[in-house]
Order: C-alpha cells, then sequence, then structure tokens
C-alpha cells in the first residue's frame, strides 16, 4: 500500500511542513486561498490521487498535497506554539517556522520563542488592548500575500484571524465571516469604536465587505493592504477607506 492511499484512508491528518498551501483545486497551480501551519490539525473531506481536500478548525476547506502532511497523533493540542523560532530535530535539521505554528514533540528551539500552550492566555489575554499591542508588533514588515497568516505573508483577514486566535478570540477565515462572527458597533467605519474593534470595507459595487483591519485608537487602524504593500498601521482612515467603509464589529 502506498503513502498516499495510506493517508488518504485516515479522518485527520496533521501538517507537518512550516507552511502548506491550501489551494481552490486539486493542482499545484490552482489559487492559493489560505495557509496550514505546522501542528494544525485537518479534517479529510475528499481525496483526488495525492491531493486531499480538507478541512481546518475554522471550518475552513480546500485542497492540499498529501506530502505537506503526516497522521494525526492526537498530542498536537500539547505542543510549544511559536512566536517565530527556528527548530532542530535528532539529525540536526534545522527548520524555521512562522508565528502560530505549533513545534513538534521531541524538537528542540535553537533561536527564537515558542511557548507553551498553557501559557498562552496569561501571556496573551482576551483583552482589547492586548490584542492592538500584538497587532502593533507581531507582523511588523509583513508583506501582503493574499491567502497568506504569517509574519512572512499574510493577507487581510489571515492577519486578522492569526492575532485574535493567538489571544483566545476564534473567528473564521474570510472578512465577511469575520463580520458576521463579531458583534454590530455600528454600520459607520467613522463612528466612535475601541481599540480592537474590527473596522469592515467595500470596494465593491453591491458593499459585500473585501476588507477588515483592527482599530488601534483615536480613529487609526492596522491592517494588511495590498495597496500598502503589507502591513500597515494608519494613524486615520483617508476619504477613500471612509467612502468604502460597511461598520465596526467587536470581537471581544
Amino acid at each position: 500500500m502506498g503513502t498516499a492511499l495510506t493517508l488518504s484512508t485516515a479522518d485527520r491528518f496533521t501538517v507537518r511542513s512550516a507552511i502548506a498551501p491550501l489551494l481552490g483545486d486539486a493542482r499545484i497551480s490552482a489559487p492559493l486561498i489560505s495557509q496550514l501551519l505546522a501542528g494544525d490539525v485537518l479534517q479529510l473531506v475528499d481525496g483526488r490521487g495525492d491531493w486531499l481536500h480538507v478541512r481546518g478548525a475554522d471550518d475552513y476547506d480546500g485542497w492540499t498535497h498529501v506530502g505537506y502532511v503526516m497522521p494525526f497523533t492526537g498530542t498536537e493540542a500539547t505542543w510549544r506554539i511559536s512566536l517565530g523560532c527556528v527548530t532542530r530535530d535528532a539529525e540536526g535539521q534545522r527548520r524555521a517556522l512562522p508565528l502560530g505554528a505549533r513545534v513538534a514533540s521531541g524538537l528542540e528551539v535553537v533561536e527564537g520563542v515558542a511557548i507553551d500552550p498553557a501559557t498562552r492566555a496569561a501571556q496573551f489575554p482576551r483583552d482589547r488592548n492586548a490584542i492592538v499591542r500584538s497587532a502593533l508588533t507581531l507582523f511588523t514588515g509583513a508583506s501582503y500575500l493574499w491567502g497568506g497568516v504569517t509574519p512572512w505573508g499574510v493577507d487581510c483577514s489571515g492577519f486578522v484571524q492569526r492575532i485574535f486566535a493567538l489571544h483566545g478570540v476564534p473567528l473564521r477565515r474570510d472578512a465577511w465571516q469575520q463580520a458576521d462572527d463579531a458583534v454590530r458597533v455600528s454600520d459607520d467605519v467613522t463612528a466612535d469604536h475601541a481599540p480592537g474593534d474590527l473596522l469592515f470595507f467595500s470596494d465593491r459595487d453591491d458593499r459585500r465587505i473585501t476588507h477588515v483591519g483592527i482599530a488601534t485608537g483615536h480613529g487609526g487602524m492596522i491592517h494588511s493592504s495590498l495597496g500598502r504593500g503589507g502591513i500597515y498601521a494608519e494613524t486615520e482612515l483617508s476619504a477613500k477607506m471612509k467612502a468604502q467603509g460597511v461598520g465596526i464589529r467587536r470581537a471581544v
């Protein structure tokens, strides 16, 4: 029995690569729709040869190759959480892991930081001001990447999802889904809002949400913007952003 067939009969998998692409179809040239990180646990939906249709913990689904995953171990929740680190295995092989990835048991952290999941809540409390501090510091300099979720490249909703997840606040993957997950504050993006609120925008005629950022206070916002090339802290919203604003939501 080949490796692909063995894995395709399992119910769950664990991502073994630092980053695995989640694609829109079962081919390597398909559009990137999101990314999976080391230690992420995936539920099998379907399979096609060496390609797996999988669903993550946030219920987002797509296709990834069997080469990126390994069988589920059941211990993943106890693995350390990378805040950006380099690991070394028993054979001396080194590997960089991005923020949010899990450090498998038996790996040594030789550079950077990885935290015990039992201490995550204390280090990253479910607090709006703490969320803003993380947003302003943990993705500094990240380039914009459609489908990206790490400081190595991130889109707007991937940035928001990963920051809030670190603080124990689960949000779904896309901006419009995140608006549904949060509590409405106002339909006017220029209305009073608190640090940590989510600001939503649309560049479509039907006003369907296409962009999201995290309010930083005093009218500012941090977001991953294609127009800015990546993560950028706005001190105030531009006239264009105000015109495209569709509302404020609160997740914490």
